[in-house]
C-alpha cells in the first residue's frame, strides 16, 4: 500500500478525528480517501459513538452521575478516545471552542454536556439551525444572562456575543444592532435555573442532584414591537435575527475562517481578524462559496475543505490542542476502552496543559496555535506522551512493537528511527531532528531481535526511540 496514501489518511484522521492506529489507517486507505471523507461526514450512518455506554453506568459511578466537573470531563475524554464517530466528536470540540460556555459560572457541568449533545446533533447541519438551537440552549442562556433579559429591560450580553464572537465578528454591526438583537431574544429563558424566585422553579442540589434546566419561551416577556436590525425592519424575533445574520457575507467569512483555523492551519486569534487578513484568503473564499451554495449547511463546506488541495497540503501546520494531544496519544497507546478510575487522571492532563474542558477561560474561548505552548504546558505535554508510549503493557504500544519487529530482526539506528516515525504518524521531522534521533538510537546500536535477551534489549531500545520522538517539536503538530 502506497506510503503517500497512508500519510494522507493519517492527516485526515488527525484533523477530522483524534488520530488512528496503523490497522485503521490501512483499512481507510483500502476504502479510499473520498469514501472515507463521506463516512466521516455522515456519523448518523455509523454505529453508536460508544460500543457499550452501559459500561460507564455499571463500572464508573462518577461518569454515570455527571455531577462534578472532573467526572464530566472524564466522560468527554473517554468519548474522544473511543468514539466510532470521530468527526461528530471533533465538531463538538470545534463548536465548544467557539460557543464557549463555562462551568465556573454555571456550576452545572451536565448542562454543558447537554449542550455538547446538541452540537453532535446539529453541528454538521445548517448554521442557522445551530444558532437557533444555541439560543435555546439552557447552558448558553444562563452563561450569557439571557434569563435576565426582559421585555422592558433587555440584557445585551447574548445579543453582543452572538454578533461579535459567534457569527460575524467586530466591525460588521453597530451598537444599535446589538440592542435590537437583544430585544429580539427577550422572553427566551429557562426553568429550574434559579433559587428562591417566584417566577421560576426552585433549583435543587439535594437529595437527587441538580434539576435539568429546560428552555422556556415567555410570550408575555418578549418585546414584540418593531425593530431594525442590520438594515431590516419589522416585528423581528430571535429566528428572524438569526436568518438575517446567516445571509451576511461577514457571517460566511467568519465561520469559514474558523473552520480553516480548526481543520487546516493555525490562524491569528479572533480579536485580530478585523485587521489581519486570513492566512489563505482564496481557501476561505472557496469555503464561503460552498456555505452559500448549500444554504448555510456545514457538512458540504467540510466536504469541500477535506477534499481540497489546501487541506491535503497543510500537513503538520497546526499545533495540537491539549484535548487533541491527550485523546490522540491515549488512543494510539491503547488501553482506555474500559471505564476506570484512571480515566479521571487522564482527563485532568488536558487541564494541566491549559485546556480545562467544559470550563473555557472566557466567552472568547481558548487562544490556539502557539499560545498552547508555554514552559509549564510543554513539560506536561512531553511527560504525558513519554509515559504513554513508554508503557509496553498498553495494547497500542505492543502493536507498534510487533510491527517494528516485523520490519526485520536486525534494524540499524537509521532504519529503526524511520520505522518508528512511520508507525507514530507517519511523522515528518526536520533533518536536524532526524539526525538527533539517529544519534540516540546509535548509542544502543539499533534493535536486534531474535533471542530472549535480544528481544528484551531491542524492546527497550524501541521504547526509548518512541519516547524521544514524542518529545520532539514535531510531535506537538497535528
Amino acid at each position: 500500500m502506497a506510503q503517500e496514501q497512508i500519510a494522507l489518511m493519517a492527516h485526515l484522521m488527525r484533523r477530522a478525528g483524534f488520530g488512528a492506529n496503523r490497522d485503521e489507517l490501512e483499512r481507510y486507505a483500502a476504502q479510499g480517501y473520498e469514501a472515507t471523507v463521506e463516512d466521516l461526514l455522515h456519523p448518523e450512518k455509523a454505529p453508536p459513538a460508544l460500543e457499550d455506554e452501559d459500561l460507564i453506568k455499571r463500572y464508573h459511578v462518577d461518569e454515570n452521575g455527571l455531577q462534578p466537573l472532573d467526572s464530566c470531563q472524564t466522560y468527554w475524554i473517554y468519548r474522544m478516545i473511543n468514539t466510532r464517530r470521530p468527526l461528530e466528536e471533533k465538531m463538538a470540540l470545534f463548536w465548544h471552542g467557539i460557543f464557549a460556555t463555562g462551568y465556573t459560572k454555571l456550576n452545572q457541568p451536565k448542562a454543558i454536556l447537554n449542550q455538547l449533545g446538541m452540537f453532535r446533533r446539529h453541528g454538521l447541519g445548517k448554521f442557522s439551525n445551530l444558532l437557533v438551537e444555541l439560543s435555546k440552549d439552557p447552558a448558553m442562556i444562563f452563561w450569557l444572562d439571557n434569563k435576565d433579559s426582559h421585555r422592558y429591560e433587555p440584557n445585551e450580553n447574548y445579543g453582543r456575543e452572538l454578533l461579535e464572537l459567534f457569527s460575524m465578528g467586530v466591525g460588521n454591526y453597530t451598537e444599535q444592532d446589538v440592542f435590537e438583537a437583544s430585544r429580539a431574544f427577550t422572553g427566551w429563558t429557562i426553568r429550574n435555573a434559579e433559587l428562591h424566585t417566584s417566577r421560576v422553579s426552585r433549583d435543587s442540589v439535594w437529595p437527587y442532584g441538580r434539576l435539568d434546566w429546560q428552555f422556556e419561551y415567555r410570550e408575555d416577556d418578549h418585546d414584540d414591537t418593531e425593530k431594525t436590525f442590520l438594515g431590516h425592519t419589522g416585528n423581528l424575533n430571535g429566528e428572524d435575527v438569526i436568518d438575517i445574520i446567516c445571509r451576511q457575507d461577514a457571517a460566511a467569512r467568519f465561520i469559514c475562517r474558523h473552520l480553516y483555523n480548526f481543520f487546516v492551519a493555525d490562524e491569528p486569534q479572533v480579536p485580530a481578524w478585523e485587521t489581519v487578513p486570513p492566512r489563505d484568503p482564496e481557501a476561505v473564499r472557496t469555503l464561503t462559496e460552498a456555505y452559500f451554495e448549500h444554504d448555510y449547511e456545514i457538512r458540504p463546506v467540510l466536504r469541500v475543505l477535506f477534499n481540497s488541495d489546501f487541506f491535503k497540503e497543510a500537513v503538520f501546520q497546526k499545533i495540537k490542542s491539549p484535548a487533541e494531544l491527550v485523546a490522540g496519544t491515549a488512543r494510539m497507546s491503547g488501553g482506555y476502552g474500559f471505564p476506570a478510575l484512571k480515566d479521571i487522571d487522564l482527563s485532568q492532563k488536558a487541564t494541566f496543559m491549559g485546556q480545562s474542558l467544559l470550563d473555557p477561560p472566557s466567552v472568547e474561548g481558548w487562544h490556539t496555535g502557539t499560545e498552547w505552548i508555554y514552559t509549564g504546558a510543554l513539560v506536561d505535554r512531553v511527560n504525558f506522551a513519554v509515559d504513554e508510549v513508554g508503557d509496553a503493557t498498553r495494547p497500542g504500544v505492543r502493536a507498534i512493537l510487533d510491527r517494528v519487529r516485523g520490519r526485520g530482526e536486525d534494524l540499524s539506528p537509521a532504519e529503526l528511527v524511520d520505522v518508528c516515525l512511520d508507525l507514530l504518524g507517519p511523522m515528518d521531522v526536520s533533518d536536524r531532528t532526524r539526525r538527533e534521533l539517529v544519534d540516540q538510537a546509535s548509542r544502543r546500536g539499533g534493535a536486534r531481535f531474535g533471542s530472549a535477551d535480544g528481544d528484551e534489549d531491542a524492546t527497550r531500545t524501541v521504547l526509548e526511540v518512541l519516547q524521544t520522538i514524542v518529545s520532539t517539536r514535531e510531535y506537538q503538530l497535528a
